[in-house]
């Protein structure tokens, strides 16, 4: 299988030790940086793994960074990434059966290395379960049609009262 990782400095070390384990279970693993712990900004990085999956250049993608969550935020930016940060095997397990996620973050801060590699074998050895999560995956690329031929609005992104302050038209929860 061929992988494509990408990490940000605080994903770097966790990130060598999951492509070499990739790498020793023999898949083609394209590392796309970054190369050292000095800092750098994960978005393109993340985007570039994203972007590998959906051109088919590589059937998976593997983002890191510190938590983990900017890197997801960042792939899943890229139209057809599915990705999903995983802190445990069932989290990663469930990822791909109900999701079918392509791409996997990592936080190189919270996860230890051997549960790091466990979450990354769980997910690799995952399938897509298909059936009534068909019908939701796509509609999660109908919404990412939808998105990319809608024009921006400026405003809130959802119908529904504003956030532009206090409202006199319910009970207050002040706390007193």
């Amino acid at each position: 299988m061929r992988i494509a990782v990408a990490a940000d400095h605080a994903g770097y070390r966790l990130k060598q030790i999951v492509a070499g384990h990739l790498r020793d279970q023999g898949h083609d693993v394209i590392d796309l940086g970054t190369d050292g712990e000095a800092p750098v900004d994960y978005p393109p990085l993340c985007a570039a793994a994203g972007r590998m999956v959906v051109a088919g250049d590589a059937e998976f993608g593997v983002v890191l960074g510190g938590s983990g969550q900017g890197e997801q935020i960042a792939a899943n930016k890229v139209r057809g990434v599915r990705a999903a940060l995983c802190h445990d095997e069932l989290t990663a397990r469930l990822a791909r059966q109900h999701n079918d996620a392509n791409v996997l973050s990592l936080g190189g801060r919270l996860l230890g290395d051997t549960l790091a590699l466990a979450i990354v074998d769980a997910f690799f050895s995952t399938g897509f379960d298909g059936g009534r999560h068909q019908r939701r995956v796509d509609q999660l690329a109908d919404i990412e049609r939808d998105e990319a031929h809608s024009p921006s609005k400026p405003g809130p992104s959802h119908p529904g009262p504003s956030n532009s302050g206090p409202s006199n038209s319910g009970p207050s929860n002040s706390g007193g």
